[in-house]
């Protein structure tokens, strides 16, 4: 029973390889299993790469399976098509183009298959490239922010700046009144005179304006220092809200890319894997030997070759032959007299009832 599925499966011609040996139906049934077995891994592979793509087992698994039966249809095909002849040159250029496509099968099937074997290797490619493109995006969104937050710090800046001086203004002040009331500097008399009270009124004047700085100065900080607390809420947003993009960064391309920088030996022993495996069912054909399967093959097929021109060459003989009779019998016919009266006299008819035709035309118009 799994023999005749196999045998099935190399699409070689039942009835005939039920008239073969043993050995020659095991070989067959050999080249069955190769080209199920390649269908099988395509299936795995197809599926797996779906699931990368659709995130869900049931798409994957059915567009998997549709895309396995393509494969072990195409393979069927190609090792069904492949007859045996005299030169294997010819065999060989006669394979060719299958060959071509089995190359391009092989690499379809061994892509996902490499994905799924360096899964690790391939995930720590992508958890470095989506660090960078964390930072990346961190930093691009910091651009839109830096500016704005750089000008409300250089504000602050600046209003403490103005606050210092003129501490610094009004500290000054004091020590002038005070040195000008202990006679250090100033008229350097002892005591609070004329001059002590000018200065004492001066500094008085500036710490109440000093005050009023400081409050002023000080509500213009805690509104920019609430700005720039709502620039930095706003870049974390986003920041959060782009993250999930980074995260989601998995897909089949993104895959491959990771594949595509890690070591290519490993890869390519792979592929060769699968190369020999996709093509063993070909090479097997064209290196096995003439069998009694393609002896018999060959021979029904040349027989049904040899019918078909046998009937072609039936039918032109019995075209030529009907055409001579029949040039040969409307050649007497043409001598009868008999015929020629009765068609020179429908030809009277004829041509009396055309110009009654036309006199009624012309007439009716006048």
């Amino acid at each position: 029973m799994l023999q005749r599925f196999f045998i099935f499966c190399s699409g070689a011609d039942t009835a005939i390889l039920d008239d073969c040996s043993p050995g020659e139906r095991t070989k067959y049934a050999g080249i069955g299993a190769t080209v199920f077995f390649t269908a099988l891994l395509a299936t795995i592979a197809a599926a797996y790469a779906l699931y990368t793509v659709f995130d869900t087992y049931f798409s994957a698994v059915f567009f998997g399976i549709i895309w396995g039966l393509l494969i072990f249809n195409l393979d069927r095909f190609i090792v069904s098509t492949i007859k045996k002849r005299n030169s294997f040159f010819d065999e060989l250029l006669q394979a060719s183009p299958r060959i071509a496509l089995a190359i391009l099968i092989a690499i379809v099937i061994s892509k996902p298959l490499e994905m799924k074997i360096f899964e690790k290797e391939i995930n720590q490619v992508l958890l470095t490239e989506k660090n960078e493109m964390t930072l990346a995006n961190k930093d691009q969104l910091a651009l839109q922010f830096t500016p704005s937050i750089k000008a409300l710090e250089t504000e602050i800046q600046n209003l403490k700046n103005e606050i210092i001086n003129k501490e610094s203004e009004v500290n000054t002040l004091y020590e002038t009144y005070i040195a000008e009331a202990e006679g250090r500097k100033g008229t350097e008399k002892l005591g609070k005179g004329p001059v002590y009270k000018e200065k004492r009124e001066k500094h008085d004047a500036e710490l109440v304006a000093l005050t009023d700085l400081k409050k002023v100065n000080t509500e213009k900080i805690t509104a920019a220092e609430a700005k720039i607390a709502t620039l930095a809420t706003e870049y974390n947003t986003k920041v959060a809200s782009s993250q999930p993009v980074i995260d989601g960064f998995d897909g089949l391309m993104a895959r491959i890319e990771a594949l595509n920088k890690l070591p290519w030996l490993p890869s390519l022993f792979i592929f060769l894997l699968f190369l020999a495996i996709e093509t063993s069912p070909i090479l097997a054909k064209l290196l096995s030997p003439k069998g009694a399967y393609d002896l018999k093959l060959e021979t029904q097929e040349s027989a049904l070759k040899s019918w078909v021109m046998q009937q072609k060459s039936q039918r032109d003989i019995v075209v030529t032959t009907d055409r001579d009779i029949n040039n040969r019998v409307y050649a007497d016919i043409s001598e009868e007299q008999e015929l020629y009266d009765y068609k020179r006299k429908k030809a009277r008819e004829l041509m009396q009832l055309q110009a009654d035709a036309f006199y009624k035309k012309q007439k009716s118009v006048l």
